[in-house]
């Protein structure tokens, strides 16, 4: 079985798969000072729970936008799963061409969505995630990754307005329904929740002619959306045309397909180098 880690700075998503099968997820908070044994203990419970086994599972991967998590994953995966987990970066096949300036300082998380929305939706394609960051993604036909937008998170926004301010409270991330607020908490709420709904709209809206003139071609642009705060967002704009909370953990469980074959090979060459393996 293939055990997913989709670590992001607030959480992380975990997804088992077997025969290419998602059969249980998890979201956990991202801890950067948790050991490997500490993450180890945690997952064997949320295995026992539903009746899972961690003996089963023998490939690992891992998508990460935060580094000093890296080694403790590694070490999770060598220590409890006896394998070398795959890290999503430079080396790792994912069938895109990147047109980043410089793609290793792509986001690990945009590739594997790119990669999952490719394989699910019509292109070409924007992926928004609504992350700790909110992140805009185009893809062509082509499967090239042109680029895209990076703003701050939902959340982000609404704790800046609490810590940065003396008297504005902290609120309830959701939609008051109206925006001529009578008190203080939805004026809040209207202002992070409709203001990030304008922005997904105006951003989308300037992407989607920027794909149209790269790409020179009046073939309509498919608007897929994932991330925590997704729903929130969809239910007050008419841009987004899918909304994909599992979309993360497709693209791991994708990369992982693609890379098998050479990991296969490679594991047979080190065993037949060390009968002891």
């Amino acid at each position: 079985m293939l055990l997913a880690f989709d670590v992001g700075n607030t959480n992380i998503v975990l997804g088992v798969y077997r025969e290419r099968e998602l059969l249980q997820n998890w979201r956990m908070e991202t801890d950067k000072n948790k050991s490997a044994d500490e993450y180890g203990m945690i997952i064997h419970q949320l295995f026992e729970y539903e009746g899972l086994s961690i003996k089963d599972i023998d490939e690992v991967i891992i998508s990460t936008v935060v580094p000093p998590i890296i080694y403790t994953l590694q070490h999770l995966a060598q220590k409890y799963f006896n394998t070398r987990a795959i890290v999503v970066g430079p080396g790792i096949k994912t069938g895109l061409v990147v047109k980043y300036d410089n793609p290793k300082l792509l986001g690990a998380d945009r590739i594997v969505n790119a990669v999952a929305a490719l394989h699910q939706y019509p292109a070409p394609l924007i992926v928004v995630d609504f992350g700790t960051a909110t992140t805009f993604c185009a893809v062509t036909e082509k499967a090239e990754y042109l680029g895209g937008v990076i703003a701050p998170g939902i959340k982000i926004s609404a704790d800046a307005l609490f810590e940065k301010t003396a008297k504005l409270p902290r609120v309830d991330l959701e939609a008051p329904g109206h925006v001529l607020c009578r008190n203080t908490s939805e004026g809040i709420q209207a202002g992070v929740v409709y203001g990030n709904m304008g922005m997904v709209e105006y951003i989308i809206k300037k992407m989607k002619q920027e794909i149209t003139e790269y790409t020179k071609s009046d073939k309509p642009v498919t608007v897929v959306a994932t991330g925590g705060l997704s729903t929130l967002i969809d239910s007050g704009v008419d841009c987004i045309d899918h909304v994909d909370k599992l979309l993360t953990l497709t693209g791991l469980e994708l990369i992982y397909e693609k890379n098998r074959p050479r990991r296969a090979a490679k594991k047979k060459s080190e065993a037949d180098a060390d009968p002891n393996l």
